[in-house]
């Protein structure tokens, strides 16, 4: 239950004086419908009114504030002029410039041979000095409550400032004094204001505390040790045509040590493109088999999950393990004498998509879980699956390399084994940054690569929101590269059904398509060794650790690999910064790290779709100090007042709730 304390920050905005439902309605589609979404609806730029120059010496382009004496008006003959009135004072002239203007309303603002203060934008027209539609006109009186320093907020259609700005100054009056959640010690040392001039550390340490709260839960789970035998790893490490990287040596033996515990493993399996997480998963799973228990692969599309199988398959029957392939594409009578192998226990591991979720599906003796890419599937998915057994060990894995500031926000309740070497044999993929004029000299070389047997992947650019835009730019490059290639090319895209989607693919796969031209579907897709060059169109539209995934869709043989990005002309400096980083290195992590700084960690992953943490007020990387404080805190403060009962877990309780971490006041209540 929510403290009483909060009810007014959380009621609607309607309540707010002068907020009716017209209005009310315009600033819900700003900010939300509660009194905490005003609270939380921070300016996206600052107007600074302190600069008074003398008008003579006022630069063009520069907002400034003057105090003028109003000398005539300059009434236009026709509508089409500007209404001007002219204004001076002891440093110069200023013409005050209005287009459509009423002549009643300026006459009454703007009396000649009063004095008024206006604000706006200065602009050098014809050597005058001019202000267009001046944001601010008030007399020497009212001029003491002029905003000098201005917030400037997003607005949606047909809502205007002054009565967002009005709205968020009444839910600031409604703030409360909150408790004291801040350690006394550490709020002095850093001589912090109370909670509502400090926002940023206060919503880390609800994230921070929420997932201490959360890893605590999960390590007092239900769990069992499973511990394999070690004899069929020894026997499928034999049969692979290479040795194990260090790092996936470590992280295998980090993930048994985790299973053999009888807490349950929750655990993120990371790594760059090509690091070889799936041997690494799959060898665990066998521990599972060994242990005696079954063990399941869940990828986000059928493809993947078809290609993780050939992956897998070989290797396994070769020590005498049972595999399978779930799918929205397995019915009837092969789905049914599935779901009866795995149920008696005939099939020791289940590779699938999103069918594992159904009802139906029942394993003998679930074990262990991998979800690949995992931050496509919602928690209660994982939940999900992972209650189709006791006590199921848990292993996520995801290509997309994870800044360290994120995995602290967003997976601190795992523990992490990360892959930091590529197998050997790999080759370094040649990035070549191109303008899109040079679109001939690209279909040359393609023509050149085709013709020693390599493959093409083409990706068009995400144009705008619209799927429709988008799919009529792939559509577009798949019919002029028709012109070139004839039947050779083949197109994917989201709105494909995904058979036809896979059967695609497949063709490429299997040498019947020389091009794919594709959306991001492809990101992550097939292995394709044959594959030798990616083309990616527009890059600039495209974040770096997504454009370092595409490329990571070629380079996978021993044959020389290309990845050329296309990019509309004229290039920005900060747009040719971020091309050349992925000119420079390969190293995903790095890239990661790049991508944090410059996009920030909603746009890194898509906060929708990865399951970040929408923060609302702090900001990543900007605040990664404050983050790893507020990290120490959380856990100091679990290891003082594990059940949050006393006068600061009290108040730290009211912070979970204002922060709507609510989940997390839950597991407080289970234990």
């Amino acid at each position: 239950m929510r403290p009483e304390i909060l009810f007014p920050v959380f009621a609607p905005i309607t309540s707010l004086k002068g907020v009716g439902p017209r209005i009310g309605g315009l600033i819900e589609n700003a900010t939300g419908s509660r009194t905490i979404d005003l609270l939380w609806h921070l300016p996206n730029a600052i107007i600074d009114r302190r600069f008074s120059p003398k008008l003579l010496d006022a630069p063009a382009g520069v907002i400034a504030t003057f105090t003028v004496r109003v000398t005539k008006h300059g009434v236009p003959r026709h509508n089409r002029q500007p209404y001007k009135i002219f204004c001076e004072n002891d440093d110069g002239a200023l013409t005050l410039v209005f287009f459509h203007a009423q002549k009643d309303y300026l006459e009454k603002q703007l009396p000649p041979g009063e004095v008024r203060v206006v604000s706006g934008r200065v602009e050098h027209y014809h050597g005058q000095i001019q202000i267009t539609h001046p944001d601010h006109i008030t007399t020497i009186e009212e001029s003491q409550d002029l905003p000098l320093l201005e917030p400037v907020y997003r607005l949606t259609t047909g809502l205007t400032p002054k009565p967002l700005t009005k709205a968020i100054a009444a839910a600031l009056a409604l703030t409360p004094k909150l408790p004291e959640w801040i350690d006394a010690t550490f709020l002095k040392k850093n001589q912090w204001p109370s909670w509502n001039e400090r926002l940023a550390y206060d919503e880390l340490l609800a994230n921070q505390l929420a997932i201490a709260l959360l890893r605590r839960h999960m390590r007092r789970a239900t769990g069992r040790s499973i511990a394999g035998t070690n004899q069929l790893r020894k026997k499928i490490l034999g049969q692979l045509p290479f040795s194990l990287t260090k790092s996936q040596i470590r992280a295998l033996n980090e993930i048994i040590k985790n299973m053999s515990a009888e807490t349950r493993m929750l655990r993120l399996l990371h790594g760059d493109v090509g690091s070889g997480k799936t041997v690494v998963a799959f060898l665990a799973m066998v521990n599972a088999v060994e242990a005696g228990g079954q063990a399941s692969l869940m990828a986000p599309t059928e493809a993947l999950a078809r290609q993780h199988l050939s992956t897998i398959q070989t290797l396994a029957q070769s020590a005498g393990i049972s595999c399978a392939v779930l799918t929205g594409r397995t019915k009837g009578k092969a789905r049914a004498n599935l779901l009866a192998d795995l149920k008696a226990g005939h099939i020791s591991i289940l590779v699938g998509t999103h069918a594992m979720f159904q009802d139906d599906v029942s394993f003998a003796n679930l074990a262990l879980a991998v979800i690949d890419e995992q931050h496509k599937f919602g928690v209660h998915q994982r939940l999900n699956l992972q209650a189709k057994g006791h006590g199921v060990d848990l292993l996520v894995m995801t290509a997309t390399p994870i800044p360290r500031t994120l995995l602290m926000t967003s997976y601190g309740d795992m523990d992490v084994s990360r892959l930091t070497e590529k197998p050997a044999g790999r080759q370094l993929v040649s990035t070549v940054v191109k303008p899109i004029e040079r679109f001939g000299d690209v279909v040359t070389a393609i023509k050149r690569a085709i013709t020693s047997g390599g493959r093409v992947y083409w990706v068009c650019p995400l144009v705008d929101e619209s799927r429709f835009v988008d799919l009529a730019a792939a559509e577009e490059r798949f019919a002029t590269l028709k012109t070139y290639f004839g039947s050779r090319v083949g197109l994917v895209h989201g709105r494909l059904n995904e058979a036809k989607r896979d059967n695609t693919m497949s063709d490429f796969a299997n040498g019947k398509l020389d091009i794919l031209v594709a959306t991001t579907v492809i990101e992550v897709g097939v292995d394709v060794p044959e594959a030798t060059i990616m083309v990616i169109e527009q890059a600039e539209r495209f974040g770096l650790a997504q454009l370092h995934q595409l490329r990571g869709r070629v380079g996978r043989s021993d044959k020389p690999s290309s990845c050329l990005l296309l990019y509309a002309s004229p290039l920005t400096r900060t747009a040719r910064a971020r091309l050349n980083i992925l000119r420079e290195t390969d190293d995903g992590f790095q890239i990661a790290e790049e991508d944090l700084r410059l996009r920030g960690a909603g746009e890194l992953l898509g906060t929708r779709q990865s399951g970040l943490p929408n923060f609302r007020l702090a900001e990543l990387p900007i605040h990664g100090e404050l983050l790893a404080a507020a990290e120490d805190d959380a856990k100091l403060i679990l290891t003082q007042d594990e059940a949050l009962e006393g006068r600061r877990g009290e108040a730290l309780r009211t912070l979970l709730y204002l922060f709507e971490r609510d989940a997390a006041i839950s597991l407080l209540r289970s234990g």
